[in-house]
């Protein structure tokens, strides 16, 4: 899982909330919904990323 948007740079928790693309693209929520779901990167459709809760290492 990638710490930081693709797009602005902010930093991600791994288990706060962050959006991807098939190929892992990652990006937050706020230039998720500037970008309307859409990866800049190849064009796919940006989903809720899985959070990681710490109990599974």
């Amino acid at each position: 899982m990638r710490p930081k948007c693709e797009r602005c740079q902010e930093s991600l928790a791994a288990n706060g909330e962050a959006f991807i693309c098939s190929f892992e693209c990652t990006f937050c929520t706020a230039c998720t919904g500037e970008m309307k779901n859409v990866c800049l990167n190849c064009g796919g459709e940006l989903v809720r990323r899985p959070r990681i809760d710490g109990r599974h290492t």
